[in-house]
C-alpha cells in the first residue's frame, strides 16, 4: 500500500459517545486530499488536519455544480477488527460519477488506498455500538476560479470520515415513502446514474413537502410518464410479489447502488428469483390490495435495508403487510450487517480489513 505523507493535528478532539451519534455531524481530527491540474494530472496525495477550505468566490463549483462524490461506511467488529465493506466498488462509482461530470478519472486503487490510510490513522473514532460506524466521504470538486460554461482545469478530491448512528430516526423499523405525482429525480441521458450534489440539490423540495405530510422518503416515478418506479430518494427500492423479488432496472437514471448489487448478489446466492424489470406504480398498489406483495424495502450505504410500511400515493396510503417487517427483509439485513461487523459468513470478500496505518510524517 502506498505510504502517503501526514501532517497530524495539534490536539486532538474527543469522539463522542456512540450512544449519543446521529448521522453526519461530527468529524474525525484528519482528511484526506489530493490535487489535479490541467497537464499535470492528479498529484501530492497527503493526510492533513481537518480544515475549511478556502476557495475564491468565481471557484466554478460553486457556480456550475461540478461536484460528485460517494459514500460508504467502516465498522468495527466484536473482535477489534475495522473492515471497510465494498471499498473498491466505491472507487469505481466515483469515477463513474467523475466521467459523467468531466472530471479527470483518479487511480481506483488510489481511491481504496485513501480510505484505508485515513480510517486506519483515525480508527479510535470508529464507535462499537452495534448499529454505529464510520461513514466516509469522499468528494471531487472542481477548485479553478473562472466564470463560464465548461470542464474546470483544477480539482480537489478530498474525504472526510464521521462515526455516524442510524441514517433514518426510526432505524430498522419500517418506513413511510410516499410517490410522487408531480417531482422528477432524473431522466434517463441526465444525471441520475451519477452520484453528483446536483442530484440532491433537485430531491430537497420534493422530501420536506412529503415530510410534512408525514413520510419518510420520496419514491420517484419515471420522468416521462411518471408511471414507472425509479428510486427512493436516498435509496434504492425493492419489492417481494409472488415469490419473486423485484426491482427497477438500471436504464441510466437509477443510481447503481453498491447495496442494491449485494442483495441482488445474495438473493442469487440464496436460489431467490429476481427479475430487474419495469414496475409501474399501479402494479405495485394492486399488488398491495390483492395481498400479493408481500415485502418492501429500500437499500443503500446510510441505512443498509429500511422495510416500506406504508406507501402513499395520489391521496390514499397503502400499508405494506400490517406495517411490518418481512421474514426476506430481515434476513437480507442480517446477513449484510453481519458481513460488515464480521460476525456472519462472507463468501465474495466484500469487507477488507483495516490494516495499521502507512504514512510517513510530513
Amino acid at each position: 500500500m502506498t505510504a502517503f505523507p501526514i501532517t497530524r493535528a495539534a490536539s486532538l478532539k474527543a469522539p463522542p459517545p456512540d450512544s449519543s451519534l446521529k448521522f453526519g455531524t461530527v468529524f474525525t481530527d484528519h482528511m484526506f486530499m489530493m490535487t489535479y491540474e490541467s497537464g499535470r494530472g492528479w498529484f501530492d496525495p497527503r493526510i492533513e488536519p481537518y480544515h475549511p477550505l478556502s476557495l475564491d468566490p468565481a471557484t466554478c463549483v460553486l457556480h456550475y455544480a461540478q461536484a460528485v462524490f460517494d459514500g460508504l461506511k467502516a465498522f468495527r467488529g466484536a473482535d477489534g477488527v475495522i473492515r471497510i465493506f465494498r471499498p473498491d466498488r466505491h472507487a469505481r462509482r466515483l469515477n463513474h460519477s467523475c466521467e459523467r461530470l468531466c472530471i479527470p478519472a483518479l487511480d481506483a486503487a488510489l481511491v481504496e488506498q485513501s480510505f484505508h490510510a485515513l480510517v486506519g490513522l483515525e480508527r479510535r473514532w470508529v464507535p462499537k455500538l452495534p448499529g454505529t460506524a464510520l461513514y466516509i466521504r469522499p468528494t471531487v470538486i472542481a477548485t479553478e476560479p473562472f466564470l463560464g460554461v465548461r470542464p474546470a482545469e483544477s480539482y480537489l478530491y478530498y474525504v472526510i470520515l464521521s462515526p455516524v448512528g442510524a441514517y433514518y430516526p426510526e432505524g430498522m423499523n419500517p418506513v413511510k415513502i410516499l410517490a410522487s405525482e408531480r417531482h422528477v429525480r432524473a431522466l434517463p441521458g441526465g444525471l441520475g446514474a451519477a452520484k453528483t450534489a446536483a442530484n440532491y440539490a433537485a430531491s430537497l423540495y420534493p422530501a420536506e413537502e412529503a415530510h410534512h405530510l408525514g413520510f419518510t422518503q420520496v419514491l420517484y416515478l419515471d420522468g416521462a410518464e411518471h408511471r414507472f418506479l425509479e428510486e427512493v430518494g436516498t435509496m434504492n427500492i425493492m419489492m417481494k410479489i409472488d415469490g419473486v423479488v423485484v426491482t427497477p432496472p438500471l436504464a441510466g437514471s437509477i443510481l447503481a447502488g453498491v447495496t442494491r448489487d449485494s442483495v441482488l448478489t445474495l438473493l442469487k446466492d440464496w436460489g431467490i428469483k429476481v427479475e430487474e424489470r419495469p414496475i409501474t406504480i399501479d402494479e405495485v398498489v394492486a399488488a398491495i390490495a390483492a395481498g400479493r406483495l408481500e415485502e418492501m424495502w429500500g437499500t443503500g450505504t446510510a441505512a443498509v435495508i429500511s422495510p416500506v410500511g406504508e406507501l402513499g400515493y395520489k391521496g390514499a396510503r397503502h400499508v405494506i403487510q400490517g406495517g411490518g417487517i418481512g421474514a426476506l427483509t430481515e434476513r437480507l439485513y442480517d446477513a449484510i450487517i453481519g458481513i460488515q461487523y464480521g460476525t456472519g459468513p462472507d463468501p465474495h470478500g466484500w469487507a477488507r480489513p483495516v490494516a495499521a496505518p502507512v504514512t510517513e510524517p510530513a
